[in-house]
């Protein structure tokens, strides 16, 4: 149960935003398998003094955390990463243009329905 997190310029339309959604999720459920329901993104739009980045990226710059339980092996992590990359050239955002950063998290630190999940 990935949880994402997008960074990106605020000139993103809701359609083009949809759209990223979608393809980072698409990598999500090709590189780890998740069930394709499992779609938990948030999307945040910065203006150019908000959002700091080198100025050899382009405007299409964007971050993109995801927040998953442990245990992926580096494999599923390296194929995450090309999968993602892969899903979002198709919408005319260079590879280059994309950081994705994974933030592994203990059970313990998940809560559903009121409790933790490893006392699901």
């Amino acid at each position: 149960m990935p949880v994402v997190k997008i960074s990106v310029l605020d000139h993103w339309s809701s359609g083009k935003i949809k759209e990223l959604n979608q393809a980072v999720h698409n990598g999500l459920v090709s590189a780890l398998g998740i069930a394709d329901w499992d779609f938990f993104h948030r999307v945040y739009k910065f203006s150019k003094d908000d959002f700091v980045f080198p100025d050899f990226k382009s405007d299409n710059f964007m971050i993109i955390e995801l927040y998953i339980f442990p245990g992926r092996t580096d494999e599923q992590k390296a194929a995450v990463y090309r999968d993602i990359c892969r899903n979002v050239e198709k919408l005319g955002i260079k590879a280059e243009d994309v950081l994705i950063q994974i933030i592994e998290q203990p059970d313990i630190n998940w809560g559903f329905g009121g409790k933790p999940r490893n006392s699901q």
